[in-house]
């Protein structure tokens, strides 16, 4: 069970998570030597000497001034580490540091360990998990930016590994894809695509699930997306073991949500379930007497309310007379 606060922290995202990166002209990015160079963000206007972190550290002002610009490594340009064991020593102590800076050279090394070395690091996921989080929660945006690249490098290294410890990463990911800060979004949207290709999606649904109602349509946009590209790598037989009549209602719940991209993920999962359904139905026993029972048309009008029974069809209908047409 997810905890009130992770489920309030999805509901209404803050507004300095609103705020556009585009109104802080001093941030900026160039290219240096083939990598992203991105500023750092100024100190907040209140308090010019520090900068609170997680409600109550703080990074004294001196450090940020001599430390203004953070370079964002892409995975396959990172390089394997000189020596792992004084590394792993002090992985958990650097991550807890008020030294943004070191933080963020921490988070390189967690994702080095989790390519190159992931079996040294695999003891210590339940300590470094929240800690990993805590950055995501840093509002200072390169902090958060790297620990968002670390978890999808993370989710690549530990696949189910990472189930136990998913919901509170999985949080702030939403959050931090459905926030206005495009490098910081856009950095997010790829790590949950990583974790949907990565994670069993047997145990990624029910995870997701819940942020499909999310009071925030964005958030719910984002949990749609990755909800739909997940089903299809259940194949047919996983498919039928987890409920396409679970499937088919949460599809259809989706078709008439706010925002199009929660209506969109809904109408290429409602295709993909009407193909399944309909290559299993071709397998399973039939009544010659009565073959309508057996259609996509009865078991969706079975399964749903007349009227999202009326929109599934609408859709399925739709798509497949345009490939019609299109032969």
């Amino acid at each position: 069970m997810m905890s009130g606060n992770a489920l309030r922290d999805l509901n209404t995202l803050p507004a300095s998570e609103r705020k556009n990166d585009s109104s802080s002209k001093g941030n900026f990015t160039k290219t240096c030597n083939g990598n992203t160079i991105e500023n750092v963000e100024e100190l907040q206007k209140k308090n010019p000497s520090s900068v609170c972190i997680n409600g109550g550290e703080t990074v004294n002002a001196g450090v940020e001034v001599a430390n203004s610009e953070v370079e964002y490594i892409e995975s396959e340009n990172l390089g394997d580490l000189e020596d792992v064991n004084t590394c792993l020593e002090k992985l958990l102590p650097r991550l807890e540091s008020k030294d943004w800076v070191l933080v963020v050279e921490t988070l390189n090394n967690v994702r080095r360990l989790s390519i190159f070395h992931r079996e040294a690091m695999h003891s210590m996921l339940g300590d470094l998990i929240p800690l990993v989080v805590k950055s995501l929660k840093n509002p200072r945006s390169a902090v958060c930016k790297t620990a968002i690249m670390t978890s999808a490098d993370i989710f690549s290294a530990y696949n189910d590994d990472l189930i136990e410890f998913l919901d509170p990463l999985l949080v702030q990911l939403l959050l931090k894809s459905s926030q206005d800060k495009r490098f910081v979004c856009e950095a997010a949207e790829r790590a949950l695509e990583v974790m949907t290709t990565s994670v069993f999606p047997m145990s990624l649904l029910p995870k997701l699930q819940p942020y499909l109602k999310n009071r925030n349509p964005r958030i719910r946009a984002k949990a749609s997306m990755c909800f739909s590209r997940s089903v299809p790598r259940l194949g047919v037989e996983g498919i039928q073991e987890y409920g396409i009549d679970k499937l088919i209602q949460v599809a259809a719940s989706q078709l008439s949500d706010q925002l199009p991209e929660s209506r969109e993920a809904a109408r290429t999962l409602l295709l993909e379930l009407q193909t399944v359904y309909e290559k299993s139905n071709g397998l399973s026993t039939t009544i010659p007497e009565q073959p309508e029972m057996n259609s996509w048309e009865h078991f969706c009008q079975s399964k749903l309310s007349p009227l999202s029974a009326q929109a599934v069809l609408r859709v399925t209908n739709i798509a497949r007379e345009g490939l019609v047409i299109g032969s």
